[in-house]
């Protein structure tokens, strides 16, 4: 039973945060703890705009507490289960902690190892494409946790 869970992209203001929420909305109750990082955050920012927005549309979820934090050795040790959105994150994480790597994976892995495409500063129809791939990746890990 994975009780830590990490979630992990670039800037922790789109991609990421967005994961964590859906996770968060989906295993409440469960006594999960689910928190996001990012290789190069833009620490302190909240969520992009526009990805608060769809999140809290088509999901009902409210991301607006959400801070960024940039992921540090520590974070990638202390998870049960470390989720990247692209198989560079991954390999950049263990690079990091080479120890971690045993739990480390993509957001993707169920969905024949797709990476999850960075939306940033993009128009918003290629946020809410990110944010549907998001979702059915948040969705074919909930029957593994």
């Amino acid at each position: 039973m994975f009780k830590r869970i990490l979630i992990v992209c670039r800037g922790n203001i789109c991609r990421s945060p967005t994961a964590q929420y859906l996770f968060q909305s989906r295993m409440n109750l469960r006594g999960v703890e689910v928190r996001s990082a990012g290789l190069n955050a833009v620490i302190g920012s909240p969520m992009d705009a526009t990805a608060l927005q769809i999140l809290n549309e088509k999901d009902g979820v409210d991301g607006s507490s959400h801070r960024a934090h940039q992921l540090v050795p520590s974070m990638l040790l202390g998870a049960d289960l470390v989720i990247g959105m692209e198989k560079d994150h991954i390999a950049e994480m263990i690079q990091v902690s080479p120890e971690a790597r045993g739990k480390i994976y993509l957001l993707g892995k169920w969905l024949d190892e797709r990476d999850i495409p960075d939306p940033y500063r993009k128009k918003r129809p290629v946020f809410e494409h990110t944010h549907e791939l998001i979702a059915r990746g948040v969705e074919s890990w909930m029957r593994y946790l």
